[in-house]
């Protein structure tokens, strides 16, 4: 069986993310929440989030047990963006984009 969760629109860029969220694919989703709590980003914090509510989905939804599960996909994708912009020199403009991400995390039983 499969369980997920989804965090949107976190302020944060996808390609931050992904570093942290490639690191826990594939391992077993209690191991994988010990690793992101000793990881020293701000991302991880996030991903850990994340991944405590797709664990408590499956205990509470599916009365599925932690220690059997593992993180079957985890992967951040792109979200909307704002768009600012900042004075440049001579009454010009400079594009400032600040970029959000969705975080998926998908576990599995088997």
């Amino acid at each position: 069986m499969e369980v997920q969760a989804i965090y949107k629109n976190f302020r944060m860029s996808p390609q931050k993310l992904r570093e942290v969220v490639r690191q826990v694919q594939g391992m077993n989703a209690v191991h994988a929440l010990a690793v992101l709590k000793v990881t020293p980003r701000k991302s991880a914090r996030a991903v850990a989030k994340t991944l405590q509510s797709a664990i408590a989905n499956a205990e509470n939804n599916h009365g599925l047990r932690p220690e059997t599960l593992t993180v079957k996909c985890a992967f951040a994708q792109t979200a909307g963006r704002l768009k600012r912009f900042i004075p440049k020199a001579r009454g010009s403009a400079g594009p400032i984009i600040k970029r959000s991400s969705h975080i998926k995390i998908v576990l599995s039983d088997n």
